[in-house]
């Protein structure tokens, strides 16, 4: 018979556990027999001792298994699935969904609210009037294998375990732990449904994982699980020690989104998108490589077949289409302000989440899940690091329903930083990883 406290030990002294035993451990914590403070003593020897390979991919699979699992299996072709490790005006999904389904790869794309500097997929989609992502289960396989998109709600039931544990690590100083991320999120991905993985992780000042040298560990840790467990996967490392884009605001990024399926979105969105892209498409074996599949990702930007997919894609889910030829049918702003530089100089630094706090401060993210977003507001960037800038030039045009903005424009002022000297703007994508 098994007992939890000596798997504990054996994780303790740093000994490989197996399959069975991570089952044991995982459906008796979900059912409630095995209590937190044995789960909390298991978590901390994991945060010292690791895990193999193997026990990650067991780990991830006991907690899919804990709950509720898509079936996908309904719509036609492989089926991508892109997940970002977050960030500040992370766009790509808005941008991604409607030009890789322009090339006929499924996107079945299940998304939930974001906490944070501004709300998840689903609170920017929603500044389209109508949009709705409370659909069944059937209209969404119907809508993915008429439209090749859809984005429904996250399900009530899914990867049960891993709510219960991430609350648990934390109150218990155990979040920071490569294999306990990796499991997380590489779980809700898999039961998801998805065929193939593209993940974007992360690095510099506004990512969860500030070094290079982390991302890159927890990037291999999350490819290594999904090929472990058959579903093709890899992982494209790109940075966050500025926003993404210009826009930080949920009606905003939607306004960029159009932009940059038009062709003329900003050029660091416009480059990460044709790069996940790429992946995605090849992944779904629309292509014979990554440079041939750029190229039709190109393409259908060029001849407008993206941009009307995206209209396809707003409509059938009750969505006001007609905002994409009109942004400003969107939720719009009652106020905007202009953050004037102070000197002339160059932007060597934008400190992306203290930027995104003053967006926060706006109302266009979620301090507490009970928080109400306002759609209109946020913050969009003029200048980007390495940019030159007079003084009395705009750094930020703020969008605001109130007038006092002093706190805002305060927190911008800190956290953006002007050198006398040119600065090179940074490396977008670190590296690539497949294996």
């Amino acid at each position: 018979m098994m007992r939890m406290v000596d798997l504990i030990e054996k994780k303790r002294d740093g000994l490989e556990l197996t399959t069975d035993e991570i089952k044991y451990i995982i459906n008796g914590y979900t059912e409630g027999s095995i209590p937190d403070y044995q789960i909390s003593a298991f978590t901390m020897a994991i945060f010292f001792k690791g895990m193999t390979e193997k026990e990650r991919a067991d780990l991830t699979l006991a907690m899919v298994e804990s709950g509720d699992q898509i079936n996908l299996s309904d719509i036609e072709g492989i089926k991508v699935d892109k997940h970002s490790t977050g960030g500040v005006g992370d766009t790509t999904t808005l941008v991604l969904g409607p030009l890789v389904a322009a090339l006929d790869v499924p996107v079945a794309k299940m998304s939930g609210r974001g906490l944070g500097h501004t709300g998840g997929t689903i609170d920017k989609l929603e500044a389209v009037k109508g949009f709705h992502v409370e659909i069944e289960n059937d209209e969404f396989i119907d809508l993915v294998n008429k439209n090749k998109i859809a984005v429904i709600g996250q399900s009530g039931n899914l990867t049960p375990a891993d709510k219960k544990l991430y609350a648990l690590r934390d109150v218990t100083a155990t979040v920071d732990s490569i294999p306990l991320i990796a499991s997380s999120i590489m779980s809700k991905k898999i039961a998801a449904g998805a065929d193939a993985i593209v993940l974007d992780v992360k690095t510099g000042a506004g990512a969860f994982m500030k070094t290079i040298d982390d991302s890159r560990e927890l990037a291999k840790a999350m490819v290594g699980i999904g090929n472990n467990v058959g579903r093709r996967t890899m992982a494209v490392i790109s940075d966050m020690s500025q926003p993404l884009g210009f826009a930080i605001g949920n009606a905003l990024e939607v306004k960029e989104a159009i932009d940059t399926l038009k062709g003329e979105g900003p050029e660091d969105l416009t480059e990460l998108c044709l790069t996940l892209g790429s992946h995605m498409v090849y992944l779904a074996e629309k292509a014979d490589s990554l440079a041939e599949a750029r190229t039709m990702l190109e393409n259908v930007i060029k001849d407008g077949s993206a941009l009307e997919k995206l209209k396809v894609f707003l409509s059938s889910q009750g969505g006001d289409a007609s905002i994409v030829d009109d942004p400003s049918k969107m939720p719009q702003a009652q106020y905007t302000f202009e953050l004037e530089a102070k000197e002339d100089g160059y932007v060597s630094e934008i400190v992306a989440d203290e930027v995104g706090t003053a967006a926060m401060i706006l109302g266009a993210g979620r301090a507490t899940k009970e928080s109400i977003i306002d759609l209109a507001v946020g913050l969009v960037l003029r200048k980007k690091i390495g940019d030159q800038v007079a003084k009395g030039e705009s750094l930020v045009t703020i969008y605001s329903n109130f007038e006092d903005v002093s706190s805002v424009k305060e927190k911008l002022y800190e956290n953006i930083k002007l050198s006398s000297t040119k600065v090179d703007a940074p490396i977008l994508i670190h590296e690539e990883i497949t294996e």
